[in-house]
């Protein structure tokens, strides 16, 4: 459903902890080196709460779990609560190795990015092995570093990153993705804590088709529904640009509340 007017009664206001309908599920992701990570999908979702074939898949990689990111990461954790509903998307979040949220712990430790090509590369898999279609990458801040290190797999679409610090990315990297020539959209706070505007227009010129979106007002954290919404509204404004966005910010039908946690 990509409309406020989805389902009966007056439409009620989509908060932070607003939670829309959607098919969620548990799943396993499981690594080339052997180590068993764990994460959820949130799918579009018929009336009767079965799955329905979503129009593209977000393949989420988070913030650094060393300074507090997870897989419920406050931005990727709504956009798993809003766009099966909103937009029709396949939303799959995991915790890379060594990674512990509500959902539990994956197994391994954190390496810094170098041992976590295993589990983007698991992750695209369990995507591509389960059918769910036009699959993007959607990394923020580590997550990014991921992105650009570890994703470039033929099966994807396309790439969209929030607040990229490039400390572990290379120029080597940028190069590679350049010419494996896939969408590559950008986004940067105006206010990012590590790798801002103009620097980071001069760092992705090396990339000559990417995008890079100038957030004014924003931080790293993208901490306010007002940055939440906007980044939702880029992301499936690039991935479904048939969807009119902004995305509507009142909703008609079931719903819940999620509990409050402490996310990046």
């Amino acid at each position: 459903m990509s409309t406020d007017d989805a389902g009966t009664g007056e439409p009620t206001p989509i908060r932070a902890l607003t939670v829309l309908p959607a098919h969620r599920e548990d799943i396993e992701l499981h690594t080339a080196d052997g180590l068993t990570l764990v994460g959820e999908l949130a799918r579009p979702a018929a009336d009767d709460g079965s799955p329905l074939t979503p129009a593209a898949t977000l393949v989420t990689l988070h913030p650094l779990p060393t300074h507090g990111g997870y897989m419920d990461s406050h931005v990727l954790r709504k956009a798993s609560w809003r766009l099966p509903a909103l937009a029709g998307l396949a939303v799959l979040r995991f915790n890379t190795r060594g990674t512990t949220s509500p959902r539990g712990t994956s197994q391994g430790a954190f390496d810094g990015g170098a041992g976590e090509q295993f589990d983007v590369h698991a992750a695209i898999e369990h995507a591509e092995f389960h059918d769910l279609p036009r699959r993007w990458l959607v990394g923020w801040s580590f997550g990014t570093e991921l992105a650009l290190m570890h994703g470039r797999d033929p099966s994807i679409e396309g790439a969209i990153l929030l607040s990229p610090p490039l400390h572990r990315a290379t120029d080597a990297d940028l190069d590679a993705w350049d010419a494996f020539g896939k969408p590559l959209v950008v986004l940067v706070p105006e206010l990012d804590d590590y790798l801002r505007p103009p620097e980071a227009r001069q760092r992705f010129a090396r990339v000559r088709h990417a995008e890079v979106i100038r957030v004014d007002g924003a931080k790293h954290l993208w901490v306010g529904e007002p940055a939440v919404r906007r980044v939702l509204d880029e992301i499936v404004g690039h991935v479904l640009p048939d969807v009119p966005v902004p995305l509507p910010t009142t909703w008609r039908g079931e719903s819940t509340t999620a509990e409050r946690q402490e996310t990046a």
